[in-house]
Order: structure tokens, then C-alpha cells, then sequence
């Protein structure tokens, strides 16, 4: 009896999803052996690697003479965006906040792509989708603040603000890569590549290179194939299977709360009721967003 493509597109999916859950609590053990800046570098490596034999694998490295001089320019701008400033920052996050802070404001990048779509893909959007987009943000501040809203005092500013830039970075990344018709694997190969010397530079400027201890090595290597490399193919695959888009990528909503789970299992962090409710919000605020975005277009 053969397996559906739909089931193996869910298959794929829930692949892609358990280890994007697993990210916050790598990042936060990863951290105790290897700064930053360190981590993304030798996670950056392996990613590279990744990508290399799975472009190797695909037969699919011959594309890369399909760049032209511009291509490989917007590539290296692209790289200083993601991996180089992204990660960079999003671990420094990690670094101060409690994991599910960074973690779950992290996740409001999504609300952000809607908001920079606006003056970068020149895409309108209604004042009740413009509401949905508040709802987030206030899910963004009940986490932030530890529940305490009308304060508005957050325990660590710094942290929360590098978690909020690190939105901005993601969604730029994304809206920007937009605009090219390459292979995506081939590029993220060559972003990820040419993000390199970026990273050894910021490693050489802000901190000493370091050889990673084996928890390091671990850490770095699981961070580079399993949220910068392997993870982004296999959700790839997942979307080239499903029938209908919609069908999976309404099966991220699940990540946030997998990754609370896993949080608290390995981190031992106790989980706050303020950061589930803010979860809850910024998740309703997006659901919200695509059915007016859905409705305004079925009127249109």
C-alpha cells in the first residue's frame, strides 16, 4: 500500500517542526559552552556542509554557473543579513533572556513580514488586518513584560530589543530573497558561504577564537544542520508534496507550544503563564490577519 504524497508532505512537516521545536533549548545549551558569536560560526560551517552534500546529492551544484555577477552580489548582501547579523544577535538574545522569552518573541517575525511587506512589496493591508497585527504585538509585550501589561517594565530590555531586531532581520532576509527566481537550496548554499568571512571577521573583532570543547562541537554542529541546513530542505520537500500549502504551514502554530514543552523538560525553566497567553495572542493576531487578508481578497 503506497503512502499519499499528503501524508508524506504531513511526514516531512512534522520533521521540519519537532526540530524547529528543539532550536530555542539547543541554542540555550549551546550557549553555556561557546559565545555567540562562536556558535555561529562553527553552527555555520556545518550548515554550509549540509547544504553542499545535499546540493551534492540533488545534482544540483551545477546550477550554481547559473548565477550571474549580480546574483552573487545579492547573495553576499543577502549573507550579511542571515546567517551573519540574524544569528548573531537572536543568539545574543538567547544568551540573556530565559529561552522561551527569546523564543517566543522571536516567533512575531512573522507579524513583522506583513508589516515590511507593505513599503518593500508594495502590498496593501486593511485597518482590521492592521488590528490583527496590535493583537500580536500586545501577545509580544504580556511576554516581555512577565504578564505585567499596563507597567510596561521589562526585566531585560536589552534582550527583548535584540529579540525584536532580530524580527526586522529575519523578515528583511526573507522579503528580500523574494525577488530572485534561483534555486532556493543553491542559494541559501552560496548565502550561507559567502557569509563566512562575515562571521570569522565578527569572531576575530568582538571576541578570541576558540576551539569548541566536544558539548561545543555538538551544540554548533546540531544548530548548523538542524535549524540552518537539513531542517529548511526537509520543509522544503513538505511543501512540494502537500496538496494544499495551507495544510501545513498551519501546522507551525504547533511549534511554539512543542518548544515550551521541550524547554521545560531539558532547560528546567519554569513556564510562565503570561508567555503561554502571549503565544496565544500573537498566534490568534496572525490567524486573524490571513482570514482578512483571505476575505479581502475573495471581494477584490
Amino acid at each position: 500500500m503506497s503512502i499519499s504524497n499528503q501524508n508524506k508532505a504531513y511526514f516531512f512537516a512534522a520533521i521540519a517542526i519537532f526540530f524547529w521545536s528543539t532550536v530555542a533549548t539547543a541554542f540555550k545549551l549551546s550557549l553555556e559552552y561557546l559565545e555567540p558569536v562562536q556558535l555561529v560560526f562553527y553552527a555555520t560551517i556545518f550548515s554550509v556542509l549540509a547544504f553542499f552534500f545535499i546540493l551534492l546529492f540533488q545534482g544540483k551544484l551545477k546550477l550554481i554557473r547559473r548565477f550571474t555577477m549580480e546574483g552573487l552580489l545579492r547573495c553576499a548582501l543577502l549573507a550579511i543579513l542571515n546567517p551573519c547579523l540574524y544569528y548573531i544577535i537572536l543568539l545574543k538574545a538567547y544568551d540573556i533572556l530565559p529561552a522561551q522569552e527569546a523564543m517566543a518573541i522571536n516567533y512575531s517575525w512573522v507579524v513583522m513580514m506583513v508589516i515590511l511587506s507593505i513599503p518593500i512589496l508594495k502590498q496593501r493591508i486593511s485597518m482590521k488586518a492592521f488590528l490583527s497585527i496590535i493583537i500580536s504585538y500586545i501577545g509580544v509585550i504580556v511576554i516581555a513584560t512577565n504578564g505585567d501589561l499596563l507597567s510596561l517594565q521589562f526585566d531585560n530590555p536589552k534582550g527583548v530589543i535584540y529579540a525584536l531586531i532580530t524580527t526586522v532581520i529575519w523578515a528583511l532576509f526573507w522579503l528580500f530573497n523574494t525577488k530572485h527566481k534561483n534555486d532556493t537550496v543553491v542559494s541559501l548554499f552560496l548565502i550561507f558561504l559567502f557569509s563566512l568571512p562575515f562571521i570569522a571577521f565578527a569572531v576575530l573583532f568582538s571576541s578570541t577564537f576558540v576551539i569548541p570543547s566536544m558539548n561545543g562541537f555538538i551544540g554548533a554542529a546540531y544548530v548548523g544542520l538542524f535549524e540552518m541546513g537539513v531542517t529548511f530542505v526537509v520543509w522544503q520537500s513538505a511543501l512540494r508534496m502537500t496538496s494544499s500549502i495551507a495544510k501545513v504551514t498551519s501546522l507551525v502554530f504547533i511549534t511554539p507550544f512543542m518548544s515550551l514543552l521541550i524547554i521545560q523538560l531539558f532547560l528546567r525553566e519554569v513556564i510562565l503563564t503570561s508567555t503561554v497567553v502571549g503565544i496565544v495572542l500573537i498566534i490568534f493576531g496572525l490567524l486573524l490577519q490571513k482570514f482578512f487578508t483571505k476575505r479581502n481578497t475573495k471581494l477584490s
